[in-house]
């Protein structure tokens, strides 16, 4: 199936089109509908009516954005109408929610005079938090946005113009920089004398392009002083004095080419004569001026960028107006403005610098990324553009005085992450309180597979966010070659590398292995040859005091990783080993527990895993912890050995900790419907607002978590093992840099606890 008819099918299939509108509100009761319709919706009415800017409280404007369009230059496609253009508004629409969760009204005019499009848009002021103008042709468009500007007293964006502008001015900023040229001082050429160009060379000048160094070209060829065919007043500002004519001519010489027209629009000979170092942007869509291969064998030293996403350095619109318009609608800004698009600009190319997470490379099939000549820009499924780009332009709303709404940035940016995924902000506070300790005290965290390139990228950011500090063990060659090939020589200079196999602590270590195993067949030989492994050196040198704690798991299978752990370390007394899951959904946490370790568990261990489960997210939560302990019977509604187990755990809870909430036997509905447990449980003591899930056995606890996370859009965290002697956490198999950083700042925070409490023996 071609690309063609798989596009056909997608949007057909189901529900046609992309979007749809759902509500915000509860409207399942009588008493909803009142609250949500009359009588109750004449309140705040009311309200807005007494002062207009109560919009913003009480209905959706502040979030919600017009995709206003006459289809008069839709993509490559032309001037097709505003029916066909339909299907681009409704993509922008998605890409709106996707990246910064705005929603969107496509709208679609039939309007070819944009007299007609400014009448329209300021009629629909009351509506809309902002306008974002699309596919609307040169030279109107520049009229209709300048218009509007003067006119209406919210955010208007004609994304055409001005998203290629910032997104490939960041990209031009960080090309400079690799190839170490002066922004005051290099020639830049423009293809193309539309939207895009005219917007491209504008902030090209304000980033510091001086007007005397820009040659603009259209399908006429240069843009001169005197010229007549093809020309407006928009073009006629970039008018200049020359004896050039052609595109060829005008690259005679030149730093930069930056191309918004059509394919072929230049070609790899003309590239040949431009300077040292040619930075070239070809941004047609969907074909380039000109292909970076073709470039590339002309020209190796070549900088290219294209629109497209099979080359690298994609300048793709869909890193700038997400995060433009949540900074606009957020501070409830009357215009978005020359200072507002500059710090965008500025955003996205500091970003670019910074280490790139896992979550981006798996988006591109694996492909690591890092700042230079094919990564000049950040790519459109990096999550932490929202962070950066949306409080950058806040900021600037703010400072140049058109902004209606003052925020605290640093609050902003927190507030942001809930937008990324409620994992984010639960691991943030986790996180910070990490960071209260003191960076001499800072919790030491050996990684047993530190020849892995994932260990050693969570390396980095547990050094860089200071969580920990890492002690990474393997060859020294190796993760010294790695650590070079990732270009992370700066960020781990100075880590504390071990060879198990050479290491003077081996003996020690054997030793006391072999100590503690003596009656179990362990003999001091074999103890010496176990430790060059490093999952039981790792293990030991917690045991010995010399690290805080371990994580391990990333390469080999669950039980091999803990039993090492459990040989050395140990057990508390008394207590049961569990692998715990907190799973994140939108408006709630939830602990599953075990889900990795004990397979049949007893009442007994049952009853030992739910109290640590509590003990556990009472450290993580301010709400009281209230714990459900499932079965697939209800309270007695079936006598069968499996659910007794379950009502004998509760039994055994309540002995020991009698002022938890906790109840059951119950099925799991039971245990999360509010609804369900009034209805037919009024005695529950957790009435269907359980955040502890204690399932009967590992098997149900597994399958839970696992399908949760894959079709209940549920994020995880862990697993989060308890019950050991100090602190160990196993990884699962194949887990990611960021299960792994989360890991060791849970990690971290157990050994603070455990310091404060004086469990934890000093170094």
């Amino acid at each position: 199936m071609s690309i063609y008819e798989e596009s056909l099918e997608y949007h057909s299939l189901g529900r046609k089109g992309k979007i749809e509108v759902v509500p915000t509100k509860s409207v399942s009761t009588q008493k909803d509908l009142s609250l949500a319709y009359s009588p109750g919706v004449a309140e705040p009415c009311r309200m807005i009516h007494e002062k207009e800017e109560m919009i913003y409280e009480y209905t959706a404007k502040g979030n919600l954005v017009a995709v206003v369009s006459n289809g008069t230059a839709v993509l490559g496609l032309g001037d097709i109408g505003p029916s066909a253009s339909k299907p681009v508004m409704e993509g922008k629409g998605i890409l709106f929610k996707k990246f910064a969760d705005i929603d969107v009204f496509d709208i679609e005019l039939n309007a070819k005079n944009p007299d007609d499009v400014i009448r329209a848009c300021e009629m629909l002021e009351p509506t809309f938090g902002g306008i974002n103008l699309e596919d609307i042709k040169a030279p109107e468009c520049f009229y209709i946005e300048e218009e509007l500007k003067k006119k209406l007293k919210i955010p208007v964006f004609h994304d055409d113009q001005h998203g290629t502008a910032v997104i490939s001015g960041a990209a031009f900023l960080n090309a400079l920089e690799i190839c170490g040229k002066k922004i005051d001082q290099v020639r830049v050429v423009f293809c193309g004398g539309g939207a895009a160009a005219i917007a491209c060379a504008n902030l090209y000048l304000n980033l510091g392009v001086r007007r005397e160094n820009i040659i603009m070209c259209d399908s006429k060829g240069v843009i001169y002083k005197g010229r007549k065919e093809g020309m407006n007043p928009y073009k006629e500002r970039f008018a200049v004095e020359t004896d050039k004519r052609t595109i060829a001519q005008a690259l005679d010489g030149a730093d930069a080419f930056v191309g918004v027209s059509v394919k072929d629009g230049i070609t790899a000979e003309m590239v040949k004569k431009m300077t040292k170092d040619p930075i070239i942007f070809a941004m047609a869509n969907p074909d380039p001026e000109v292909l970076p291969e073709e470039v590339l064998k002309v020209r190796p030293d070549a900088i290219m960028a294209t629109g497209r996403s099979d080359y690298p350095n994609q300048v793709n619109n869909v890193l700038g107006f997400p995060f433009i318009f949540r900074g606009a609608l957020d501070t409830r800004s009357m215009a978005i403005n020359e200072e507002m698009k500059m710090a965008a600009v500025k955003a996205l190319a500091q970003l670019a610098k910074e280490e790139v997470p896992e979550s981006v490379s798996r988006a591109y099939g694996g492909t690591r990324f890092r700042f230079g000549r094919e990564y000049l820009i950040p790519k459109p499924f990096d999550r932490r553009v929202l962070l950066w780009v949306a409080p950058a332009v806040a900021e600037a709303a703010i400072k140049s005085g058109v902004a209606r709404k003052t925020l605290d940035i640093g609050q902003y940016r927190d507030s942001l992450e809930s937008l990324l995924g409620s994992s984010y902000t639960v691991m943030r506070g986790i996180k910070r309180r990490v960071l209260t300790a003191p960076p001499s005290s800072r919790a030491t965290i050996v990684l047993p597979e530190g020849e892995i390139r994932k260990i050693l990228r969570a390396a980095n950011i547990m050094r860089e966010e200071g969580i920990c500090e890492p002690v990474l063990l393997g060859d020294e060659s190796i993760i010294n070659a790695q650590i070079k090939d990732l270009g992370l020589q700066e960020a781990l200079k100075g880590v504390k590398i071990i060879r198990p196999s050479t290491s003077e602590l081996r003996e020690s270590y054997a030793q006391r292995f072999t100590e503690k195993r003596q009656r179990k067949g362990m003999t001091y030989f074999l103890a010496r040859n176990i430790m060059k492994q490093n999952i039981y050196f790792g293990s030991m040198m917690v045991e010995m005091g010399h690290a805080d704690g371990m994580i391990a798991g990333i390469s080999q299978n669950y039980p091999d990783t803990i039993r090492p752990a459990i040989q050395a370390i140990g057990v508390k007394d008394g207590a049961r080993l569990a692998g715990i899951y907190m799973l994140i959904f939108k408006k709630r946490l939830l602990f599953f527990a075990d889900t990795t370790v004990t397979i049949e568990p007893t009442a007994e261990e049952l009853a030992d895993i739910g109290i640590q489960t509590a003990e556990l997210a009472s450290q993580f939560m301010v709400e009281e912890p209230r714990l459900a302990v499932l079965s697939f019977s209800n309270f007695g509604s079936n006598n069968h050995p499996l659910a007794q187990k379950s009502r004998r755990a509760v039994e055994i809870i309540r002995q020991k900790m009698p002022t938890l909430k906790v109840d059951g036997e119950m099925q799991a509905d039971t245990a999360v419907s509010a609804q369900i447990s009034a209805e037919s449980f009024p005695f529950n003591q957790v009435p269907g607002d359980a955040n502890i899930l204690i399932f009967p056995d590992l098997q149900s606890g597994n399958i839970a978590y696992k399908l949760m996370a894959k079709l209940g859009g549920a994020e995880t965290i862990g697993p989060i093992l308890v019950g050991m002697n100090k602190p160990v956490h196993v990884l699962q198999l194949g887990a990611d840099v960021n299960d792994v950083v989360n890991v060791a700042a849970i990690a971290a925070m157990e050994v603070q606890l455990r310091r404060k409490q004086g469990l934890h023996a000093a170094k």
